[in-house]
């Protein structure tokens, strides 16, 4: 949720792009180089970031922009999930595998010209488990002592083993700051990335300009504008106009023909880490009753939701685990539509008749897929209000923050976020199910084959359970000009990787 990845959000969620023009460059120039005409690019993409300090605020939209291009992690994740060197350009395991040793580059520094070291890491880590307020914290509680044994080598020792905290530093909580840049994190964000923040129009853009001092090889644009639009047909008729080079995330796929019947464009369809879930608020007694969850399940027609909300496009999966994962079982299987099962349900648990709050955020597949449960659901008996509060404020307050709802609609974009979503009763599922946390942690400590086991094992557990509703895996859906290269095929991690863009 995207944040969330929630990429709720969230990615859960995404941003759009103001108008920049992109000027051509000059026939010498080539991915990398600093020579040749001036380089910008405008993106469109959906849900501003309330902030920029994702240590303080959920929401993908902040790791989205943020993560990748501004701040770098020690390790990151390849286009086919595998973990590889970033900061960190080596790394050792102990055989207990809980030590782990960093070999780290010596030529990167932040945007405030301090040298990176290990002693940034050892504060980018303690920070953490002292300073972070969001749910995502809770990965680096495993961490028992890190320390800098030198100025580039990291020693970090776990508690116990984990397969996940080594995943876990690829994602936000991986982040590396400066000690003298984290005064102003939520407006002035420092990293050592490729590119550094310029500005922060409210309401409409971001900035980022080419990090001319950065450590790695340089983008070939020297500054990528951001601009966010919550109307998915604006967001066409600005790459129609050329205000934008890029759709991040099409938001009306039932519109994709005005641009694959023009050469002029190039449309790029992969797939996610985005799980659209109908979330239960299963603190409320309604939802201790499995029959009504089950039953909620069952009255949803997923491949009909499909087809009317989102044009088809898109993967069933069953439960909060993409194919992108090694432990993916497609459970689609569980608690299938059927109508008549699903009002024996909720009469038997007592649900029928009762009105349920759908509190949707304003991003268009929330909405136009929340139109589509109302309908289903009261064909089986329910009644259902939806409120549509603002995204991502009044969304991350109402619903994530306070849990003041009875069913949402979000895309969870974060990877690997089974854990994070039903693991833990303080998250705004607030699902409670000791047998989950068991296989949860025999998953972290076990080894690889356990792992694997013991997650699909969780997977179908809450499938089982009927602890949400998973609707639908968003796809990966790009629009863009047709000479610009290096965009994502599948997006399964919390960035968008603007350093790999350019024109051909």
């Amino acid at each position: 949720m995207k944040s969330f990845r929630i990429r709720a959000v969230a990615f859960v969620a995404s941003a759009a792009l103001l108008a920049l023009t992109a000027c051509s460059a000059g026939s010498g120039t080539s991915p990398g180089s600093t020579t040749g005409a001036s380089q910008s690019l405008a993106i469109g993409l959906v849900a501003e970031p309330a902030s920029l300090d994702f240590t303080t605020t959920d929401g993908a939209a902040i790791p989205q922009a943020l993560l990748g291009n501004v701040y770098e992690t020690l390790v990151k994740l390849d286009e086919s999930g595998k973990i590889v060197p970033s900061l960190a350009k080596s790394w050792t395991t102990s055989p207990d595998r809980k030590t782990y040793t960093f070999d780290l580059v010596d030529n990167a520094k932040f945007t405030n010209d301090k040298p990176f070291t290990a002693a940034d890491a050892v504060f980018s880590i303690n920070r953490v488990k002292t300073a972070w307020t969001t749910q995502l914290k809770a990965a680096m509680d495993v961490v028992q002592n890190v320390k800098a044994l030198s100025a580039t080598q990291l020693q970090v020792t776990l508690s116990r083993p984990s397969n996940d905290w080594l995943f876990r530093m690829t994602t936000r909580i991986g982040a590396m700051f400066s000690e003298t840049g984290v005064s102003a994190l939520a407006t002035a964000p420092i990293g050592t990335g490729p590119f550094k923040f310029s500005k922060w129009n409210r309401g409409d853009s971001i900035v980022l300009q080419r990090n001319d001092g950065y450590w790695g090889s340089k983008p070939y644009f020297n500054e990528i504008t951001l601009k966010y639009f919550k109307d998915p047909t604006a967001l066409n008729n600005a790459l129609l106009t050329g205000t934008i080079n890029v759709i991040g995330t099409v938001q009306a796929p039932e519109a994709l023909s005005q641009f694959t019947s023009n050469d002029k464009y190039q449309v790029i369809e992969g797939t996610t880490n985005g799980e659209v879930l109908l979330s239960f608020n299963n603190s409320e007694p309604i939802f201790k009753d499995i029959r009504t969850r089950q039953g909620i399940r069952q009255a949803i027609d997923h491949k009909a939701l499909l087809d009317t909300c989102f044009a088809g496009r898109g993967k069933l999966i069953g439960s909060m685990v993409p194919p992108t994962d090694p432990w993916y079982e497609d459970l689609t299987s569980i608690d299938p539509y059927d109508l008549a099962k699903a009002k024996s349900l909720l009469q038997a648990s007592g649900a029928a008749g009762k009105t349920l709050r759908l509190r949707l955020p304003t991003l268009p597949y929330a909405i136009s897929c929340g139109q589509v449960v109302k309908s289903q659901l009261e064909q089986a008996g329910l009644k259902v209000q939806i409120d549509q509060l603002e995204f991502p404020a009044a969304w991350l307050t109402t619903v994530l923050k306070n849990a003041d709802y009875d069913m949402s609609i979000i895309a969870h974009v974060e990877p690997r976020d089974l854990g994070t979503v039903f693991g833990s009763t303080k998250y705004y599922t607030k699902y409670d199910d000791p047998t989950l946390r068991q296989l949860l942690a025999a998953a972290d400590t076990g080894n690889e084959a356990a792992q694997i086991d013991n997650m699909k094992k969780a997977a179908r557990r809450l499938s089982e359970q009927a602890a949400a509703d998973w609707l639908f895996l968003l796809p990966n859906l790009i629009v863009a000009d047709k000479n610009l290269t290096g965009l994502p095929q599948n997006a399964i991690t919390e960035n968008f990787d603007l350093s790999r863009l350019a024109r051909s």
